[in-house]
């Protein structure tokens, strides 16, 4: 009789911790390597590659997602029309578009982009070959192209933003910052809830997280904002104390939110991750979470409270 055969034991939750930081950290290595190369059109080609990897892979795990729901959508459209949007946004700052020295005139662009996709949904539509799905496939894709290239795409905003004075961009220093104080609250939420947390905050949506951990995730953010932001000095123009830690806060706050937006996308769609691409992370969604809705705000405060 043959012995019974015993599964794998589960990682634990250091192992799982240094699968999680190895890859986040090789990652944003590539990313930062090409932002602070020293050589602009590698800096500027090596930024964009990155941002349409990231963004078409994220958003090709979204709409599998939406598959799993055994909902409908335009998928090709969406990934088209998503790396289209970065290309566009990329285009623009290099002034192949038009003139990009304002803010203003890329949202403009922007939001010229979204109309017309929005109509050729529409007009895709048209030629379906169901007549029942419409406003479910329209609406699934509209929200994946938002959701992922759209958010992410601030990301090149913020890089590419002027500097108040008129000079050279340092934008990419502002990346640096909003990359760290964001991911940093995942390490703060991940550590301090694994070691002492015991209060669940919504587990219906992620059995996981807590508010031990929600706290550890305010503290290491805010601290690591005020660290970077005394390191850093002159290159992140407007950065008082004060404004570290009220970003701090705030991006530490809506790291969290982003991240259980997502949970509730997997736990809709009855995975446990969104995709395999990183040990210990999961997919590229995994990875993105909390980074999305942390870029459109990192980039207001920054254009209307730190260069106002």
């Amino acid at each position: 009789m043959a012995a019974p055969t015993s599964s794998a034991p589960a990682p634990s939750k250091a192992q799982i911790f240094v699968k999680r930081l190895s890859s986040t950290v090789v990652l944003w290595v590539i990313v930062l390597g090409g932002l602070f190369s020293g050589n602009k059109i590698l800096s500027d080609y090596l930024f964009l590659l990155s941002m349409l990897l990231l963004a078409g892979i994220g958003l090709w795990e979204f709409y599998g997602l939406v598959e799993k729901k055994n909902f409908v959508s335009f998928k090709w459209c969406g990934l088209i029309g998503g790396l289209l949007l970065m290309l566009g946004t990329f285009f623009h700052f290099q002034h192949y578009l038009g003139i990009a020295d304002v803010p203003s005139r890329v949202n403009d662009f922007e939001t010229s982009f979204l109309i017309l996709f929005v109509l050729g949904l529409c007009i895709r539509q048209f030629v379906s070959k169901s007549s029942t799905t419409g406003i479910l496939a329209i609406s699934a894709t509209l929200f994946g192209l938002m959701y992922v290239p759209w958010l992410l795409n601030f990301v090149q905003k913020i890089n590419y933003f002027p500097d108040v004075r008129g000079n050279e961009v340092h934008g990419n220093w502002y990346v640096l910052y909003f990359i760290l104080v964001t991911k940093f609250s995942d390490v703060g939420a991940y550590v301090t809830g694994s070691l002492i947390g015991k209060h669940k905050m919504i587990p219906r949506i992620s059995p996981g997280k807590t508010w031990e951990g929600f706290g550890g995730a305010i503290v290491v953010s805010t601290g690591i904002s005020l660290a970077f932001a005394h390191l850093a000095g002159d290159k992140l123009f407007g950065m008082t104390w004060y404004h570290a830690a009220i970003l701090g806060v705030l991006l530490s706050v809506s790291a969290v939110v982003g991240d259980l937006i997502e949970s509730i996308f997997k736990r809709e769609a009855g995975v446990k991750d969104s995709g395999s691409f990183f040990p210990g992370i999961g997919g590229i969604l995994d990875l993105l979470d909390s980074l999305l809705f942390n870029a459109p705000l990192m980039y207001l405060y920054l254009r209307h409270v730190l260069t106002h």
